[in-house]
């Protein structure tokens, strides 16, 4: 199998609400559209330093992970993201991979989002078809 790629769009959630409380434009909310690689094989959004900064995000707090070639590195955390794909989207809290040069969407915003990679296409799609199901965890009908 290739690999799949998305065109998403990130947003500053900061910004975000700062809009919603009407201290500034919808238009000044910070946002890239980037072609994400998507990595079933990563946990969540991994972004590159440039990006990070494009955002305005600040770096909450620094970690070990384990990146695919099996090194384990410190990247940074910061501030959440909104991704936007279609009609979906989601909130993460983006890994900064040191060096990095692509941009990896993983399982965590993929589920959220309701949606899988269509192997034969190599494209991202709903899981659900067009309809975007959300996934209520832990919770046992009585």
């Amino acid at each position: 199998m290739g690999n799949a790629h998305a065109t998403i769009i990130l947003k500053n959630v900061g910004d975000m609400g700062l809009a919603r409380g009407g201290y500034v434009k919808e238009e000044e909310i910070r946002s890239v559209t980037v072609n994400a690689l998507v990595d079933t094989g990563a946990m969540s959004l991994c972004i590159t330093e440039e990006i990070r900064q494009a955002l305005g995000l600040e770096v909450l707090e620094s970690r070990p992970v384990r990146i695919a070639n099996g090194e384990r590195v410190t990247c940074q955390i910061a501030e959440p993201v909104d991704i936007h794909w279609k009609n979906r989207f989601t909130t993460v809290r983006p890994y900064v991979i040191p060096g990095a040069q692509i941009i990896l969407m993983g399982v965590i915003p993929l589920e959220d989002m309701d949606l899988i990679v269509n192997p034969v296409n190599q494209e991202l799609v709903g899981a659900h078809g067009d309809e975007w199901l959300g996934m209520a965890v832990g919770l046992e009908a009585s």
